[in-house]
C-alpha cells in the first residue's frame, strides 16, 4: 500500500514540474520589451502600462526609470539598449536624435512643477497652510533645519527644472536672491540632490520634510502638495518666450565643459529607438499611450494631457 502511495506521489510530483516547466518555458518564450523611461514615472509605468501592454502584446515588460539626460547618455553611448524611451522635455530625445538613434518622438503627457510635503513631518502643518494660500511657500524652504530633497541638474530634467522654479519665483514674487537661499549650490549640494526614482520615496518615509515634484508624479504617489502660480510652475507653453526663457543658469556637463541651460516644456515624449530589439511591440507601446486606454492611465494618474507637436529629428 505504501509503495503505491509513494508512486502515486512521484507521479503527481512529476507532473506539477512538468506543468511549471511548460509555464517557465511559455515566459522564457516572451520577448523582453525594455522601456527606459524618466523616474517619476515609476508608478504609471509598473501599475499601470506594464501590465496594459504585456496583456496586449504578449511581451514580459522590462522598465528602467532614472534621470531622463543620464539614461539618454547611456543609450547614446549603447551603454544600455531599449526599445522606447519616455523622457520629460524635449533635451533628452535631442540627445538621441544627435546619436541617430531616434527620428521622431510624439508627446503623450504633460505635467508641471509644484513643491511636495511629507503629510508626517514637522513642518506638516505650515505646509498644509502655504497649500492653502495662508503662508508663503518659500518662506518655509527658506527656513534654517528644514530637509529639502530635488535632484541631480546633470543627469535629470526635474533637477533642471526646480532651479527654474526657484530663479522664477524670485522674480514673480520679487525676492532677490530666493532660489540661492533654497537651494545652496545648484549643482552640487549633496544634502538635497537624491536620484529621482528615490526621491518621492524619501519623502513619504519622512527622511527630507519636503521636496521638489512633478505633479503627475506626486498624485501618483498620493503625497501632499503646494501648487504653484503658472508664472512659476513652467506648465503654459503661452509663457514660454516671454517669461519662462528669461531664466537661466549654468552646470559643468558630463564631459567637463559648462552648458548653459535654458527652460524646456514639462511634456512628456515616447519614441521608439532605430535599434530597438522589438519594433513591432514598442510601437505599440508607444500607440497604447496615445490611444484612449493609455490616455486613461496617464490621467488616473495625475497627468495633463499633451501639448505641442511632434520632436523631428533635423
Amino acid at each position: 500500500m505504501q509503495g503505491k502511495t509513494l508512486v502515486l506521489l512521484a507521479a503527481r510530483l512529476s507532473a506539477l514540474v512538468a506543468a511549471m516547466c511548460v509555464s517557465c518555458g511559455a515566459q522564457a518564450a516572451q520577448p523582453v520589451l525594455a522601456v527606459a523611461y524618466a523616474g517619476s514615472m515609476g508608478a504609471l509605468m509598473d501599475k499601470a502600462l506594464g501590465p496594459a501592454i504585456e496583456h496586449s502584446a504578449h511581451v514580459r515588460f522590462e522598465g528602467r526609470g532614472a534621470g531622463a539626460y543620464g539614461l539618454a547618455h547611456l543609450l547614446a553611448d549603447r551603454q544600455i539598449q531599449a526599445d522606447v524611451f519616455v523622457s520629460i522635455t524635449p533635451g533628452p530625445i535631442e540627445v538621441l536624435q544627435k546619436a541617430g538613434l531616434v527620428g521622431t518622438a510624439v508627446p503623450v503627457a504633460s505635467t508641471q512643477m509644484v513643491i511636495a510635503y511629507s503629510p508626517k513631518g514637522p513642518h506638516a502643518q505650515a505646509f498644509r497652510e502655504a497649500a492653502e494660500g495662508r503662508r508663503a511657500w518659500y518662506e518655509l524652504l527658506e527656513q534654517p533645519g528644514l530637509r529639502f530633497g530635488r535632484t541631480d541638474p546633470t543627469t535629470d530634467p526635474q533637477g533642471r527644472n526646480i532651479v527654474f522654479t526657484m530663479l522664477l519665483a524670485q522674480d514673480y514674487y520679487k525676492q532677490p536672491g530666493l532660489a540661492a537661499k533654497i537651494l545652496g549650490d545648484y549643482q552640487h549640494n549633496s544634502s538635497q540632490i537624491f536620484a529621482e526614482p528615490s526621491l518621492l520615496s524619501r519623502l513619504e518615509s519622512g527622511q527630507i520634510d519636503a521636496s521638489s515634484g512633478y505633479l503627475s508624479a506626486v498624485i501618483s504617489h498620493k503625497l501632499p502638495y503646494i501648487k504653484l502660480p503658472a508664472q512659476v510652475n513652467l506648465s503654459d507653453p503661452a509663457m514660454s518666450r516671454d517669461w519662462y526663457a528669461r531664466v537661466h543658469f549654468s552646470i559643468t556637463a558630463p564631459d567637463g565643459k559648462p552648458q548653459t541651460l535654458s527652460t524646456q516644456p514639462l511634456v512628456f515624449y515616447a519614441a521608439v529607438l532605430d535599434n530597438a530589439p522589438h519594433p513591432k511591440a514598442a510601437r505599440e507601446f508607444v500607440e497604447l499611450m496615445r490611444g484612449p486606454q493609455g490616455r486613461k492611465m496617464f490621467h488616473d494618474f495625475g497627468y495633463s494631457e499633451p501639448k505641442g507637436p511632434d520632436l523631428r529629428a533635423p
